[in-house]
Order: C-alpha cells, then structure tokens, then sequence
C-alpha cells in the first residue's frame, strides 16, 4: 500500500460500536483504471457513492494484528463518475473489545483503526491517490453496539453525527495481501419449526447447528423492537438453553425504521441452530421472515462420501458442518461461546480430514504464517493462533497443540504436494523441534511445562478435563513425532538432517527405557508423589500413540495392539481416549490386523461412542462425547460445546480406509486404494477433487459378491490391494472387480 497512507480512527474515545469514514473526491478526467486497497484493525465495509464494494465479509480477516493484517484489494472503476464519495463503515470485531481468554484490548489499541489507498489512473496515462490521513470526516452510525461475543444493535431511529476529522494513530504492523480465503454468506435455511417453549418462550428451530447469523426482513411502527438470542440446543424440558455460551450474550438487537427493513449483523456472528424471539413487535409470527445465513471461509469442496448406514451419513454431513462452522477464517474451536480461538492442538488433529472435505491450503497458510509470525526466538510455538492474551509475548507452549507447527505443514505438503509451501514453513518447524530439545535436556524426555494432555479423555475423573494417560508421555511421544517429520521434510527439501535422525535415535531410545519394560508400557501418573508405590498405568492412547508414532519396537507391535483391543473390551467396548488419542485409534487398529474392532468402534451408538450424539439429534460434532447425558442432562456449563470439529478426526480413517482411498505421492498422484468393505454398512464410496483431477472409490455388495468400481484421471496411477489377493498396479480411467 501507498507509504501516504496512515492508520486512523475517530477523532475522540467514542462509546460508538462503529464509525463511518467518508471523504469526497472529483475525476476530471476520463478514468482508465481505479484500485482501492483498504484494511483495518478491526472489521470494515467500502462503499463508492453508496454502492458496497465486495462481497465478502468480516474483511480484512483475523491474524496477528500487532505482527501483520491483511488487505483487500477491489477494482471500483464501475463504481466511479465526476464527483464521487468513498465511506468506510468500521467495527471493532476480533481485534477490539472482548476476545480470547484475559482481557479486552490485546492489541494494544482502544479504537478500531481503518487504512486505505485509492488509486486512479486516467487514459492520458496521469495518476492519481486518495488516501486515509486526517482530512477524512467521522460520522456515528446506526450500529449502537458491536461486541464479537455479545452482539450487536442496529437502531434504524438514531441520527448520524459528525465527530469530527479523523485522527491519525502511531499503530505499527505489517501490511499484506490477502493470503486467505475471503469470508462470504454460504448456504440460507429457513426455520423447520416455531417452537413455543414450556417456559412461554417463542423460539424458532432452523434444524442445523451453523455458524453465522439471521437475517430478518420486517416492516412495522418506527421504534418497534425486535430481540433476538441464540442458543445450539434446547434443554430436556425443551426450554431455550444458553449456560455453556458462558458469559457470551449473544443478543442482537433492532430498532426498525417504518420502512421495510433488512436486519442481520455485519460486524459479529454467532453459532445456534435455535433463536428465541425475547421481543417482537407483532404478537403473530411469519417465519417467512426469518433466514439463517451460514458464513465460513470460502472454500472449494473436494471430498464427498455416502454408504449404506443412515447415521455414517448424518455423521459425515456433522463433520462437514463441523468444518464450515469453525473455518471461518481461523480454525477455531467453537463458534458460540465467549471462545472462539485458533487452538492449536483442535486444528491439528481435524487437518487431514479437513483436506480431504475442502481445499484448505489457502486457508491453513495464512494461519500457519501467522503462527509463525508469532513463533518465540527459543522456538516455542502457542496454544492459540492468533495470540490474544493480554502480553502478546506471553504464548503458552503445549504438546500436541503446539505440534500443530510440523503436523500441518507435512499434512498440506501430503494432501496438495506443494513443496514451495513446505519449504516456506520449514524453519518454523526446526525451531519447534529446537524447543522441544533444550526443554528435553539431555534426557531426550520431554518432561517439563503445562499441558493439557489427552484433553476430554474418559479414563480419569468424570469431573477432570484432562485424561490418565501422563502428560509427560505423551509430550515426549509428540517430542518424536514431530523430530520425525522434520526428517521426512527435510529429506524432501534437499535438506541436511542427519543431526535430527541422531536427535531422534536418542529421543526412541531414551523413551523406549523410561516408558517400556520387557516390551510392555510401564506408566506412572502425572500425580505421583516422590516415595509413592502406585500401580502402573495403562491407557489406550498410551498404547494408540506408542503404536501410530513407531514409539515401540518392532517386535512388540503385535502385543501392544493385542493389548489396546484388550483395553477397548475392559471398558465395555468403547473409546475412552480425547483429543490427542481418538484422532489415531482407528487408524492404531487397522494398521495392525484389527479393523473389525476400529468398525466396531465406528458404529457403536451407545456412550461414549461418534453414533451416540447422532441418536441425540446432534446436526454437528460435539466437545464431549457426553455432552448431553442419557438422562438429558448436560456434562458441564463451563466448557460443552455442540459444535467442536475435534472429533471428527474419524473421517479421515472412514475415507483413507474403509473407503480405502490414501495419497501415496504427495498431491495424489500416487494413491493406495485399499477398501475395507462391510455387510453391516453395505456400500461405501469416496471421491476427491485433486490437481489432477477425481478419483472415485466404491464397494458394495451384489449378490455373495463384492464389487468394486474405480475411477481415476489423467496423470494418476493407483496401487490396488483387494482383500485376500496380491496388490494391482492400475492407470486412469474406469475400472471394476468383482469379488
């Protein structure tokens, strides 16, 4: 952008939820091209003689404000004549005002700031710039209040004042182009039900958990008022149901104007599938009126998925709304709550599902270089991306979160084969391993700092968050991992990496004596005090990432995969892993003979099983496995969301192996198919949209046969394993087999 250009704001601390730029501008020439180039601390819309400019929203996004922020660029030439009047409406949105986890105003700014160039060139080939600077007016808008997790009014009655000139800001970043996806209104639902509570609340039902906001077209008196809230499910008693949005009012508030009015937020969203009508200016109710508008970063979809089992479906279509609902520009955790963060640790378990559904390497690469951009000099990569705590410095580093730094950078490299992308995240990934090497010592264990371990596992106390299996295992388990992906990217790069497969030949052996006794896992508790004699422990993500990570030797593989389905049975049959260890289960048990349980697994329906929130009505994933209890109750207030990617990680097991279908080569050019068919399920079929073209997977059953039909496009070569018989090398197009 035009070094001319400066940040600015309002010219006063005003109490307004957004202002208004405006700045008037003549062509006296015939214009031959006119660019403008705007971004914000904050949220914006342009607009040219009262005509919005894009239509994206949220712009320019959320990255780490006080490192970098992007910029939109849009060509208005269309939009110009002889006099003409530029307006940029500014919020505060992610970057002022009451986000993350300490205090409001973590970038250091109590004010939204707005930056822009405007550039015009003439056909006799003259140029001229407008840009922001303490020349532009400052009005108030009709938006009153704007709070990110709380809402917003608009007040069609209030009045427009001028505050003045704008003031200039000392506000220092780096300004980029846009390197994400844009942000846009993706699919409109109209409300399946209008409930009337047992509580006398009038609530309306869009039938899908999303993430976005209602729209409400209405006319009625001047000052009439219209209050709406928000809320994922209804309680047991069907009552309109908020405690786990936590301190997030999610309220929206409008004044109508006695015209015909168009009411949605533009400067905040929320995640619901239910809205309570707490006022409205008319005692019948036209739910024509009403549309839910989901919003999410706009990306392509590539992977598609069906089989013969209802509830695999529904499950499939919640792991997609799941993705939709929490990839609005950053991968968040949930969209309701007072929340709303780029965990580290949720994104780097979905990553490979999330790539098989959507192209997200535009999307994971603007956050990646954020997180870069806020990687420590030692190293240390945060929990959250981007930081928001009240030091920005103070990020808190965390294994199987912070691994994010590796996971998702090897797993982008897999799925689209773009080396330039690993490369320019291969420092990034150095500088994580080199952390975790000076907190390991020369012990080669990682066993100091604050984790969370394996999150929402049901191994340990009902009431606990973090599972049983020690942190201190799996911190040193993650410690290899990530030393082992090094390698592979390094070797992929050209890149020395002798040193790492030394570091890493240390980190095997030191964790194969600490954590294995005759070719069996010996695990004391985190909470073990010196001198105590406690029983060892056994967990099954123990056991999961001993197995995934190569962390056991060779010879033991088989008594440790014996041992996980051992432990599955003891608890009844199911999966008591959490975040870290659920995203491998499956993948532990196939991998090593035991499909037949990962599908028993797969299609368990009792809790805590992927099946349960379906037979719950659940229309996407949900935090806890027992979000909501058998009996309707609820597992917690503090920390229960009902749309939480995190476990639907399982995708990427059902499409990879059930299916069948995995990259061998980066990108897919070299893909295993290896389908794993079921009577239960009947059929399955999975298709992927790569660079090269589609490759389309499907089994089913015809007669006492098997059949299997392929398709794979131009430049795509597939090594074919069947049950029972020796692998098939096949070339593009149609194939079938019948078994």
């Amino acid at each position: 952008m035009i070094k001319n250009a400066s940040w600015i704001k309002a010219p006063i601390d005003t109490d307004a939820a957004v202002v208004k730029f405006h700045r008037d501008f003549c062509c006296e020439k015939h214009v031959k091209k006119c660019v403008v180039q705007v971004s914000a601390i904050g949220i914006f819309y342009a607009y040219i003689n009262g005509k919005r400019i894009g239509n994206d929203v949220f712009a320019p996004g959320w990255t780490s404000y006080g490192k970098r922020v992007q910029y939109r660029e849009y060509d208005i030439t269309d939009f110009l004549c002889d006099d003409n009047t530029v307006e940029i409406e500014l919020g505060r949105g992610w970057a002022v005002g009451s986000v993350g986890l300490t205090n409001p105003y973590p970038y250091q700014t109590k004010q939204a700031l707005v930056i822009a160039n405007l550039h015009i060139t003439y056909t006799d080939g003259a140029e001229d710039y407008l840009f922001t600077d303490d020349t532009w007016d400052v009005y108030t808008s009709k938006v009153t209040f704007s709070e990110m997790y709380h809402g917003e009014t608009v007040d069609m009655t209030a009045s427009e004042k001028l505050l003045g000139k704008a003031k200039v800001s000392d506000f220092e970043t780096k300004l980029i182009p846009t390197v994400g996806e844009l942000i846009v209104e993706h699919e409109r639902l109209s409300p399946c039900g209008l409930i009337h509570t047992p509580e006398g609340e009038v609530v309306l039902d869009f039938g899908q958990n999303l993430t976005g906001y209602v729209e409400i077209k209405i006319r009625g008196d001047r000052g009439g008022k219209i209050v709406v809230h928000y809320a994922e499910v209804l309680d047991s008693d069907g009552n309109f149901y908020t405690d786990n949005m936590r301190s997030a009012r999610n309220e929206n508030v409008y004044i109508l104007s006695g015209e015909n009015d168009v009411f949605k937020p533009r400067f905040c969203f929320q995640g619901f599938r239910y809205v309570r009508l707490a006022e409205y200016p008319f005692e019948e109710i036209d739910p024509g009126c009403f549309s839910a508008i989901a919003v999410y970063s706009n990306m392509k979809r590539t992977g598609d998925f069906s089989c013969g089992n209802e509830k695999i479906n529904q499950l499939y279509r919640n792991i997609l709304w799941g993705q939709k609902s929490n990839f609005l520009d950053v991968p968040t955790d949930c969209p309701q709550r007072d929340e709303r963060l780029g965990w580290t640790g949720d994104a780097q378990v979905f990553a490979p599902t999330a790539m098989i559904n959507y192209d997200v390497k535009r999307f994971f690469t603007k956050w990646l270089g954020d997180m870069a951009e806020e990687q420590r000099d030692d190293g240390a990569i945060g929990d959250i991306v981007p930081n928001c705590r009240r030091n920005l410095e103070d990020i808190h580093p965390a294994t199987g979160w912070s691994d994010a730094a590796c996971i998702i950078p090897w797993e982008l490299y897999l799925a689209y084969g773009d080396k330039a992308l690993l490369r320019e995240h291969y420092p990034m990934m150095k500088n994580w391993v080199e952390y975790m090497r000076k907190e390991s010592g020369c012990k080669y264990l990682w066993t100091s700092g604050e984790h969370y371990g394996d999150w929402l596992a049901l191994d340990g106390n009902p009431d606990e968050y973090k599972g049983l299996t020690p942190t201190h295992f799996i911190a040193s388990a993650f410690f290899a991992h990530s030393t082992s992906i090094l390698i592979k990217a390094g070797k992929v790069l050209g890149e020395e990496v002798s040193e790492y497969e030394k570091l890493y030949e240390k980190i095997i052996s030191a964790f194969r004596a600490e954590y294995l006794k005759d070719g069996k896992l010996h695990l004391v508790s985190d909470n073990r005090k010196n001198g105590d004699d406690e029983p060892i422990l056994e967990t099954q993500t123990a056991y999961v990432l001993a197995l995934r990570f190569g962390l056991c030797e060779e010879k033991d593989r088989a008594y440790f995969a014996k041992r996980l389905v051992e432990l599955i049975a003891e608890n009844g049959g199911c999966n008591t892993c959490g975040f870290l260890g659920t995203p491998h289960i499956l993948h532990a048990l196939s991998e090593n003979g035991y499909t037949d349980v990962a599908y028993r697994l797969l299609l368990r329906e009792e809790s805590p099983s992927w099946l349960y929130p379906i037979n719950h009505g659940a229309t996407t994933m949900w935090e806890h496995w027992n979000g909501i209890k058998e009996d309707g109750s609820f597992w917690s207030a503090d920390m229960n969301s009902f749309n939480h990617y995190a476990y639907g990680a399982v995708f990427d097991w059902i499409f990879g192996v059930a299916v069948g279908i995995k990259p061998i080569k980066p990108g897919y050019k070299e893909v295993g198919i290896v389908p794993h068919p079921l009577e239960e399920i009947g059929f399955a079929e999975g298709r992927i949209k790569t660079s090269y073209g589609e490759i389309g997977v499907k089994w089913y059953y015809e007669n006492a046969y098997v059949c299997y039909d392929i398709e794979l496009p131009e430049g795509v070569t597939a090594r074919l394993d069947l049950p029972g018989e020796d692998a098939l090398t096949l070339g593009s197009g149609r194939h079938r087999f019948v078994r």
